[in-house]
């Protein structure tokens, strides 16, 4: 396979040392000098140079000055300093500030400098290829936003059509005319909207950076309460919001959270139980909200209880997506909440979270 050519551009004031270069470089890399800062910049805006060396100490302008002047307009070749006096200063602040990549005293040694030429272009292909990579991911991350957007919207507006015809047949007192298949078609219908809307909530919570504005917990959990009540009209939710002072956080993110925690209060109740009950206690003050969900459903086997957390775990018991107290705990881990959890089958299970006030 034949070595890449790597194309050098050195900058001095003596033809000398410009001449020295070419002879010993020559054969290894394509050569390009320049015996002033002025000429060494018309050649970058001719030549797509890979490394540039210059010399620190030249009549107009130094390398450092130089180099530093050519930082926005060429951002990509890689720096090299070549300095016959020691100015610490003046080196350390270029080094720390990118200016350059590695200084070399004078005279040089043709090996060193050698070396330090082969590690100059090996990072300019390595921050060439990282940005071809981070364009590649924002393509990608543009597919998938076209992807998720075409979830949202395009599969679940027929999808909302066919829960409205059932909603229509059941107005109709058609539902039980065909048996069960119309309780199937709701059944599965309401089974794909969930997973599209747990996708959704997924990767919305792993994509947007954690906004702040205020949170109003008693309008949120009344919503909620609504939205999830229709599900079992038999339930029965005790609600308290004791908030007296301004909460700032991440709406999106609260919400999911107490949204999950809520349906699955409701969902996993036990089917013979006849006083099913949901508590939503919530304590805010300029630190914290502490919010206390707690439920007489069918509880946690206590082996599971450090596996609920877990991406797509389900127990034998408990028949949904496995996503739900995934996204939960992810939301919490964004915004820099925590989580707690005590269950028994006999009981049910209470949750407690603490969410920490940003203003």
């Amino acid at each position: 396979m034949s070595t890449p050519t790597v194309r050098v551009l050195y900058i001095d004031d003596e033809e000398n040392n410009l001449q020295a270069f070419r002879a010993s470089f020559r054969r290894m890399y394509e050569i390009y000098t320049a015996i002033s800062a002025a000429e060494g910049l018309l050649i970058l805006q001719n030549i797509d140079v890979h490394v540039i060396i210059a010399d620190q100490k030249m009549p107009n302008t130094t390398g450092v000055e130089f180099f530093r002047s050519i930082v926005n307009t060429h951002p990509d070749p890689i720096r090299i300093l070549l300095t016959g006096y020691t100015d610490i200063e003046a080196l350390a602040d270029a080094i720390n500030h990118g200016d350059i990549y590695r200084y070399i005293t004078k005279p040089w040694n043709d090996l060193e400098l050698h070396n330090s030429i082969k590690n100059a272009y090996d990072a300019y292909k390595a921050k060439i290829d990282l940005r071809n990579k981070m364009i590649e991911l924002q393509k990608t991350n543009d597919e998938l936003n076209r992807f998720i957007y075409s979830i949202s919207h395009e599969l679940r507006a027929p999808l909302v059509s066919v829960i409205g015809i059932i909603n229509l047949v059941k107005m109709e007192g058609l539902y039980d005319s065909s048996g069960e298949y119309w309780g199937l078609i709701e059944t599965f219908s309401n089974k794909l909207d969930y997973y599209i809307q747990k996708t959704l909530q997924y990767y919305k919570n792993a994509k947007d950076v954690p906004d702040h504005s205020e949170i109003d917990f008693k309008t949120i959990v009344n919503e909620l309460v609504e939205l999830h009540g229709f599900s079992d009209r038999d339930m029965h939710f005790n609600v308290s919001v004791n908030q007296n002072t301004t909460f700032i956080g991440d709406a999106f993110r609260i919400e999911v959270i107490l949204s999950n925690l809520i349906s699955n209060a409701i969902k996993y109740q036990k089917t013979n139980e006849s006083n099913k009950t949901v508590n939503i206690n919530i304590e805010v003050d300029d630190l914290e909200a502490q919010i206390e969900i707690n439920d007489n459903g069918m509880g946690i086997l206590k082996e599971h209880l450090e596996k609920i957390f877990t991406q797509f775990f389900k127990s034998k018991m408990h028949h949904g997506s496995g996503l739900g107290l995934f996204i939960v705990k992810e939301a919490l881990n964004k915004i820099n909440g925590n989580i707690n959890v005590s269950s028994n089958i006999e009981n049910g299970t209470t949750f407690k979270i603490t969410i920490p006030n940003a203003k």
